[in-house]
């Protein structure tokens, strides 16, 4: 119970409600040994630490009690954790069978991948909205392998799936931080401002403009928006699966928003038309005609090849903010290349990185050669 959970092992409270780790992350505080319980991690904590964070003892006890009765709160009766989410085969849009269906666990990231009017985004919606066979692909989402039950399912209080879309309006009239504040506040966290600072701190990581606390969401530009919501979304929400439709075009960090996702073991699927946003992804799901075609594992070579494609794209990216910072572009685009990487020509960064991956060991054979 609630009013006991200070005198219970962290080990055993960390089990009980995973969430809890981003309490200590939001007030910037280590994770506590799992032989202690949070009464005992209090007092161990030096008093200059809690100076630092604008904290008592007690204060911190009331604010651990008051997340750990927000997640209960959060907590359907009888809810599991999410171990997997299928999507079952449907049909196309000439009402062809799918050629498979394919299963995630929390921490996978999969690109979404396909021309325009392939189904992309419905594939996404159908996942939104947990389809049961009756949507027009007739696809079915299974959590943890079972059908999601009716009543949950067209509840307004849904919480399985985070959605961040191309275009995202805000339409509330608050600050960044007054936005964030509210959202930490529906989550149970009474104390938000450690966290609203994080989250924005965190946002600017990602953000190719700086994005300020004062500034009111309605203002933010398309990029700024979507890096805010990344951040709110890893650091505050609790949705397990996240959904987003092309980031690429946002001017954001794509490599950092995902790996942000993954350390919070989300479930990310990414639509894109961006070779290397697709090749970050473990895997790739291809659609074709408004059904799945094919479900590809990224190879290793791809991933050598992403490397290149990598830097290719900083080249462009620096001069994109060139671009952006009123600059005329005037050096060579060879010589941009080289930068890319680290002062050393293109081709010979390439050569070597392409015949190291190839060939990791020149005294062993490759598998089939004689």
């Amino acid at each position: 119970m609630t009013h006991d959970i200070a005198t219970l092992p962290a080990g055993d409270v960390f089990r009980t409600y995973p969430g809890i780790d981003d309490f200590f992350e939001s007030i910037g505080l280590p994770r506590p040994a799992e032989d202690i319980t949070m009464l005992e991690y209090a007092a161990f904590l030096d008093e200059e630490v809690l100076e630092d964070k604008g904290l008592m003892r007690s204060q911190l006890i009331r604010h651990f009690k008051d997340f750990v009765t927000g997640l209960q709160k959060m907590a359907d009766p009888g809810e599991t954790a999410i171990q997997s989410i299928t999507i079952t085969a449907g049909r196309d849009k000439s009402g062809q069978p799918e050629e498979t269906g394919f299963t995630l666990q929390p921490g996978d990231v999969v690109s979404v991948v396909g021309p325009t009017g392939s189904g992309k985004s419905r594939l996404l919606a159908d996942i939104e909205w947990m389809a049961q066979g009756d949507t027009q692909t007739g696809r079915s989402v299974l959590i943890n392998g079972e059908s999601v039950d009716t009543q949950w399912r067209y509840s307004s209080d849904q919480r399985f799936v985070a959605q961040l879309s191309q275009n995202m309006n805000f339409i509330v009239d608050l600050s960044a931080k007054e936005f964030i504040a509210m959202h930490a506040e529906a989550r149970g966290i009474k104390d938000a401002n450690v966290l609203v600072r994080r989250v924005i701190d965190t946002a600017n990581t990602i953000a190719g403009e700086p994005i300020f606390a004062e500034t009111g969401v309605t203002a933010l530009s398309g990029g700024q928006s979507r890096a805010l919501m990344i951040a709110d979304t890893a650091l505050v929400g609790h949705s397990p699966i996240v959904l987003i439709d092309e980031i690429e075009n946002a001017g954001i960090d794509r490599r950092k928003a995902l790996d942000l996702l993954v350390k919070k073991l989300k479930v990310v699927l990414v639509a894109t038309h961006d070779p290397v946003l697709a090749l970050m992804a473990d895997r790739r799901i291809v659609l074709k005609n408004g059904g799945i075609r094919k479900v590809l594992e990224t190879t290793p070579e791809e991933k050598e090849n992403l490397r290149v494609l990598q830097r290719l794209d900083n080249a462009v990216v620096s001069i994109r903010n060139a671009i952006r910072d009123a600059k005329t572009i005037q050096t060579p685009f060879r010589e941009i290349l080289r930068d890319s990487c680290g002062g050393v020509p293109f081709e010979q960064a390439i050569v070597k990185q392409l015949s190291s991956s190839r060939n990791p060991d020149p005294g062993k054979r490759r598998k089939g050669n004689t």
